[in-house]
């Protein structure tokens, strides 16, 4: 009778080990493609930016027929940073450090675009400019909302991967470390305004 005992309990807590793995690791599922769904919303409203960004472009080249270097950087910066994709399921640091490159090359020939629309006032008081320049702005600050909630998803991924005993089953199951979108090397520094 004690070994049907003994037998009972090794059985009901190797049912328990088994229910527990199933657990972590469907959390640890549900936790990545969090993580992958908040990319995509990153690249969703990147995507908004630079469908703006045409729109914006076609306009300025009806005001700015002799500013072409400046609308073709954009619309080349705009290209490439369209054509850099990043696979979800592999978020490293490098990866979005190139996707981040690309879209700050775009927002540095964004910025010299508006630059190039202050020497045009009509341009500046034209409806559909000031409506575009609205939502672009908008959008800017969307990019940074969905840059700050792909970032909370990959710490929360991060931690239940490192967080003992749910290690050992990320571990087992190939779970990597997600990259973060990090602060632009010198954001720290305020910039020194002369006048």
């Amino acid at each position: 009778m004690k070994k049907s005992g003994i037998w009972i309990a090794v059985i009901a807590a190797v049912v328990v080990l088994v229910i527990w793995g199933v657990s972590a690791y469907n959390g640890l599922v549900t936790k990545e493609e969090n993580v992958e769904e908040k990319w995509s919303q990153v690249e969703n409203v990147y995507q908004r930016r630079a469908d703006l960004i045409n729109n914006l472009v076609a306009i300025v080249a009806g005001y700015a027929e002799h500013e072409k270097s400046t609308l073709q950087g954009v619309v080349e910066a705009r290209a490439k940073a369209t054509s850099v994709q990043v696979d979800p399921s592999k978020l490293n640091e490098t990866n979005i450090a190139q996707f981040e490159a690309a879209q700050s090359e775009l927002s540095s020939a964004l910025s010299r675009l508006m630059v190039v629309v202050e020497k045009y006032p009509d341009l500046k008081a034209n409806e559909n400019f000031i409506l575009l320049q609205s939502q672009l702005e908008g959008t800017e600050n969307r990019i940074s909302v969905e840059r700050k909630n792909f970032n909370e998803a990959a710490k929360n991924f991060n931690t239940a991967i490192r967080v003992f005993p749910k290690n050992i089953i990320a571990n087992m199951c190939g779970f990597e470390k997600k990259a973060y979108f990090a602060a632009k090397e010198g954001a720290d520094v305020a910039p020194v305004v002369e006048f």
